[in-house]
């Protein structure tokens, strides 16, 4: 089967398509003929070696398609079921095998390209919006780089849950997506200080939480942004790692709470995993959630969705199509 591994971690050009052999599921697990595979940046920390793994490694942490076999002792899931999954390696191939506990059915008049887009980035701006720091009517956050995939995704859930958001954005197109998903207010990383801005819209009390998917730039300024007992949740790092801190700083700050959370720390059950995915995929199919697929690519051309990614050009999902 055509696939895409990395065998030495670097950029994107690292990235080799090429035939490897295809996966046989072993017990408690499915294989399935991808249909779409989601384009993140946990893959990015993976092919940079962000992220350790044993080389060599195939890329793609999310996907949909059919159940094409299961392997021993595997209930259900049968062959033929359309099914996405999220946080098992392996998606940008032809064929991936998947436990079969961390499937969720497609449900009808959803096709896989929606479930694709939506699974990964959905139960993380779930677990966020819902355990992490669970927002209540009244609560204002902040949310870095409101117009992505996953951000666009947090400002909705946000305002159904009632609560007051304020989102970055770098231009006015990105400021249009944001707004369009329910933003209260835009704030211009590129003209504007973020840190002043939040306390002017407070009146210089701070948000209750952050969340913060960009890391290195944002992060030691996003604490100035943060009322007493507020809490950061750093849960992505697209600029870069943050550096080693003091966790004394956190005191005279207000005594901050920072997280850093996983979405697999937030699936740990299954019935965690079908509450996050039940809610995710029944919202966009009411038409609740709304969904924004920014581009598709060829399998082939992986190295160029990781390129426009990276560049944080873009605003919404990016997904490789098999085939």
């Amino acid at each position: 089967m055509k696939a895409i591994q990395v065998k030495e971690c670097g950029g994107p050009e690292k990235m080799e398509y090429g035939d490897i052999a295809t996966p046989e599921p072993g017990p408690h697990q499915a294989r399935i003929k991808v249909a779409a595979a989601g384009v993140n940046f946990i893959d990015v920390y993976f092919r940079t070696g962000l992220y350790k793994a044993d080389l060599p490694i195939t890329l793609g942490m999310e996907g949909a398609g059919v159940v094409d076999t299961i392997g021993p002792d595997t209930a259900g899931i049968q062959p033929g079921d359309r099914v996405a999954w999220a946080m098992t390696r392996g998606s940008y191939a032809e064929y991936a095998v998947v436990p079969a506990a961390q499937l969720v059915k497609i449900p009808e008049g959803t096709d896989s390209k929606t479930a694709a887009a939506a699974i990964l980035q959905g139960m993380t701006a779930h677990y966020l919006t819902h355990s992490t720091f669970p927002l209540k009517a009244g609560d204002t956050c902040l949310v870095h780089a409101a117009a992505g995939g996953a951000g666009r995704l947090i400002v909705q859930m946000a305002k159904m849950l009632g609560a007051r958001v304020f989102g970055t954005v770098s231009t006015e197109a990105k400021a249009a997506l944001a707004r369009a998903a329910g933003i209260d207010e835009v704030i211009f990383y590129t003209k504007q200080d973020f840190e002043a801005e939040v306390k002017r819209l407070t009146g210089g009390r701070g948000v209750d939480v952050i969340y913060d998917s960009v890391g290195a730039t944002t992060f030691l300024k996003g604490l100035n942004c943060i009322r007493p007992r507020g809490m950061m949740v750093l849960f992505g790092q697209s600029s870069g790692p943050v550096a080693p801190i003091d966790p004394n700083i956190l005191n005279p700050k207000g005594s901050l709470f920072l997280t850093r959370p996983s979405l697999g720390h937030h699936c740990a059950t299954r019935e965690e995993l079908l509450w996050r995915a039940g809610d995710v995929l029944g919202w966009i199919a009411s038409g609740k959630l709304k969904l924004q697929i920014d581009r598709t690519y060829k399998m082939a051309d992986a190295a160029q969705a990781h390129r426009d990614l990276e560049s944080r050009a873009t605003a919404g999902k990016l997904l490789l199509l098999p085939g």
